[in-house]
């Protein structure tokens, strides 16, 4: 399945752009995207207060925090203070004793300074019924190969980096979590649902058309490329909030060019 971790649109004046939000949400579902995945990374979620976060879980359809009708929470890595794997395990597992509804782990050791190895995921995956998946964005195919080898019935492995998208679904995984995919969602849901099928040559077909635009996007981190696309496309508006500022003139126009040279407007 092919999920989608939408941007938070801000106006000039650093408000949430509620109105862009709400048509970003209808472009990616309309797009092919499975489901979604609000106030991650890409969001600027470190950025938004209490109630800022409420109201864009609202606006993606989806109703206030109390889990009604949440398939699972999607709980990164403990970080800053980078943990044992002991201590990684027995923070999820205190998590998933807590926890209303599905757990999906989250690991991107570049943004936490730690990584979760593959022994540790399976532990979890074996010992907390409702740790369900993994978003594996270590950018380690050999480690996302032990996870899926090992794995218990049922257990999910998905993607966290675009452009892997296609060698972990070939080895056995269940889709991705996509920044990519915002600003070309059919293209890329396309391509997903082609390798989820077991087209893997028709879906290569469309990974290298969209390869360089897609790593094009983190240049300069995310979310600040997927916001300069989505403001080439016409879709929000290139704001966002300090720390982060938006991508270079070089960046953007890199962007532009190769949206319209791979014809992914």
């Amino acid at each position: 399945r092919r999920g989608d971790r939408p941007d938070n649109p801000f106006s000039e004046d650093g408000s949430v752009d509620f109105g862009a939000l709400e048509a970003l949400v209808e472009r990616v579902t309309a797009g092919g995207a499975d489901y979604l995945v609000v106030l991650g990374t890409t969001a600027e979620t470190p950025t938004l207060t209490a109630d800022e976060k409420e109201a864009v879980v609202m606006v993606a359809s989806i109703r206030k925090t109390d889990f009604t009708g949440i398939d699972a929470i999607l709980t990164v890595t403990p970080y800053y203070n980078k943990p044992s794997q002991e201590g990684i395990y027995q923070h999820y597992k205190a998590v998933a004793a807590a926890a209303p509804c599905g757990v999906v782990l989250y690991n991107v050791p570049g943004r936490t300074g730690v990584n979760m190895k593959a022994e540790t995921v399976l532990r979890l995956a074996h010992d907390c019924p409702n740790v369900v998946a993994v978003k594996e964005a270590s950018g380690c195919l050999s480690q996302a190969a032990y996870i899926l080898r090992d794995r218990p019935e049922g257990f999910a492995v998905v993607s966290g980096d675009d452009n892997l998208t296609l060698p972990m679904v070939a080895l056995g995984g269940d889709g991705i979590i996509s920044v990519a995919a915002q600003a070309f969602p059919e293209k890329f849901c396309r391509m997903a649902h082609l390798a989820l099928d077991g087209r893997v040559k028709e879906a290569a077909s469309l990974h290298l058309q969209m390869m360089e635009a897609v790593d094009s996007l983190f240049e300069e981190g995310n979310p600040t490329g997927i916001k300069a696309a989505l403001s080439c496309l016409g879709v929000i508006g290139n704001y966002l909030r300090l720390p982060l500022v938006p991508a270079s003139d070089r960046l953007v126009s890199k962007i532009d060019g190769l949206l319209k040279a791979y014809e992914l407007r």
